[in-house]
Order: C-alpha cells, then structure tokens, then sequence
C-alpha cells in the first residue's frame, strides 16, 4: 500500500466523520486527482459536506464548478454564485474577485455595477490585483462609480506591481488621459501601498 493510499484512507476518515477540513481537502483531492482518479460528483458532494458547514473554500469551490458545469453534474449559475457569495461574505479574497465579476457580466446574478464596484473594493482592500484592475475599470468608465481617471491608474500600477498583465498592457492609454501632476501623485501612491504592503 503505498504512502498516498495510506493519507487519503486517514482523510477520508475525517471526512466521514465530519471535519470541515478534512472534507475541503478530500474534495480538492477528487478535483485535482491528487492520489486518486478525478471525479468531480465525488469532488461537489466533498466540497458540498464542507459548505455546509461554512467552510469558505469549500463554498467557493462548490459554486466555481456549479457555474461552469463541471464533468458529471448539471451547470446552475444560479447556486453556484449563491455558495460564491457565502464565501465572499466570509471574506474570502477569491470569492469576493469573483463575485464582482459575475455582477459585473450578469453571469447567475442581476447585472450591477454597484455591486461590482463593492465586491471588487473588498478584493482590493486584500491586495488582489485583478480586482485592483477590475475596480480600475470601473473607475475609468463611471460604472458603479463617479468618473476618476486617477483612482483608476493608481489602481492599475498597483496592480501592474504585482504583475497583472491586464493592467500592464492598458496602462500607457490612460496615463495619455491624465496631467503630470495626477501621473505622478498616482504614482507616488501606488509606490506607497507597495512600500507598505512589503513590510
């Protein structure tokens, strides 16, 4: 019996008996066919044992493959953007990125740039960096949020610091839009969150 066999037997026996965790890590062990073939039902029920119990990765695993319908089981945008947002309200970082996105495209929830706006700012304010590229665009089309070219490039050097490739490619566009003095007071503050965010 090999090592692996052996971990997964111990996992499964906390799962069974009820730890959240150990739950969370059986599904993610089914998905990723770590020690074992995929099996995404096996997956969604795991994970589904552990959402119940307020696990927020689970939640959020969950309503990932309820949204996109994963190999075995039915799409439902509808629950999945439900356990997304149990996770997100949790404060999970991920979930809250993206649950913004399923606002901002209608995608199992009502369209809603407020909502967007909201739930990228939550994402941000964990250092996210698609959401700090996201909430830029926003800021850069009024969407969910007054107009503000500024905010939006401070958002988008903020994330093109942590090397979002979105943000790197649309950031000489908006600098043409804005004076050398906005540039370099964006500048001075994405340069300030970053100092901050290392130490």
């Amino acid at each position: 019996m090999t090592e692996k066999t052996d971990e997964l037997k111990a996992l499964l026996a906390r799962a069974e008996a009820g730890n959240s965790d150990a739950q969370f890590a059986l599904g993610l062990a089914y998905d990723n066919a770590e020690g074992t073939p995929r099996d995404p039902v096996a997956a969604a029920n795991w994970y589904r044992f552990a959402a119940e119990q307020n696990h927020p990765q689970a939640q959020f695993h969950l309503g990932l493959m309820l949204d996109e319908g994963d190999v075995g089981f039915q799409q439902d945008i509808e629950e999945g953007a439900r356990w997304i947002r149990k996770a997100a309200e949790q404060g999970l970082m991920d979930a809250q990125f993206n649950l913004g996105l399923m606002h901002y495209n209608g995608d199992g929830v009502q369209q809603d740039d407020g909502e967007a706006f909201f739930w990228f700012s939550k994402a941000v304010e964990q250092n996210h960096a698609k959401a700090q590229f996201n909430l830029g665009v926003l800021y850069a089309n009024g969407h969910g949020v007054e107009k503000n070219l500024p905010a939006a490039y401070k958002l988008w050097l903020m994330a093109v610091i942590q090397g979002d490739a979105n943000a790197h490619a649309n950031l000489g566009m908006l600098r043409e839009k804005l004076s050398d003095a906005e540039a370099n007071e964006a500048q001075s503050a994405a340069v300030e969150w970053a100092n901050r965010s290392t130490d």
